[in-house]
């Protein structure tokens, strides 16, 4: 067991590398167990995946080993080239890794490096699916993926660094989706009938804090109708504040002295809505 001070300042010191080293980790186990899936046609359970990986790190860093994760190197080169299929890949491939290091550790280190690059660079180059780069692939891609290829790939060269790569491509991949799952809310009024008593607007879409932001600003609170029906069985609510838009909503009808229904709702959906609704 590695002999440090279990103190706030080595977790400051240490909590960066970790953070990073697992962001890196879980992405690239992740995407070397989809390859997998994809070859073999099978399906792999990520969780217990990522909980073995964690578990396995967190083990091994007590004994003064190094945090690692999936390789999908030396996977590819496992499944495609050495058509591997069963756990006796992944084994086979521990028992002759230890065997170099505890027996053969003299001869592997008369290897010349430049022999080992060149071995990465075939594994490199084989690995890299090249259609995802060809022009013809680029212009049938949405804007918004190859935006956060290229963010991901320029941040990691320009760094030096995969972990700040990792987590910018998934920070503009988060806002690209906000960004185009906001644009899906949809609100419809079902009965035009200017001299009804009561008035039905239908919500479609999923409401969450980039899609509901516009939602107050989609009613019209100058309706003459008296009673106002939200229908929102089309429509899901995902975080506090389309709870607090909906609130501003009832309070603006009320203002006018309109009564408001929402209907609709089930699941987690309403339970959010039950359990914020006047609250926020």
């Amino acid at each position: 067991i590695p002999n440090v001070p279990l103190t706030w300042e080595t977790l400051q010191l240490i909590a960066p590398y970790s953070v990073g080293v697992a962001i890196v980790g879980i992405m690239e186990s992740l995407m070397t167990a989809k390859l997998v899936d994809d070859i073999t046609d099978t399906h792999s359970d990520k969780t217990r995946e990522t909980w073995g990986l964690g578990v396995a790190n967190i083990a091994g860093g007590f004994f003064g080993g190094i945090a690692g994760c999936a390789m999908i190197g030396q996977t590819m080169v496992g499944v495609k080239e050495s058509s591997g299929r069963t756990r006796l890949t992944t084994l086979f491939s521990g028992v002759f890794l230890l065997i170099l290091v505890l027996l053969l550790s003299s001869a592997v280190g008369v290897i010349p490096m430049a022999a080992l690059v060149a071995v990465m660079v075939v594994v490199s180059v084989d690995t890299v699916d090249w259609r995802s780069i060809s022009p013809r692939t680029l212009r049938l891609m949405p804007r918004s993926e190859t935006a956060v290829m290229l963010v991901t790939v320029i941040a990691t060269l320009a760094t030096d660094n995969l972990a700040i790569g990792v987590i910018l491509g998934v920070v503009v991949a988060s806002l690209m989706f906000a960004r185009r799952v906001a644009h899906l809310v949809r609100i419809e009024v079902l009965d035009d009938d200017p001299s009804a008593h009561s008035r039905t607007y239908k919500v479609r879409g999923q409401l969450f804090f980039a899609s509901s932001n516009d939602l107050v600003y989609q009613f019209d609170y100058t309706d003459p109708a008296q009673r106002i029906v939200i229908d929102m069985s089309e429509a899901e609510i995902w975080d506090a504040s389309t709870v607090a838009a909906l609130d501003s909503v009832r309070v603006k009808f009320a203002d006018r002295g309109k009564e408001v229904e929402i209907i609709g709702l089930e699941g987690p959906s309403k339970q959010r809505l039950d359990a914020l609704s006047g609250k926020l």
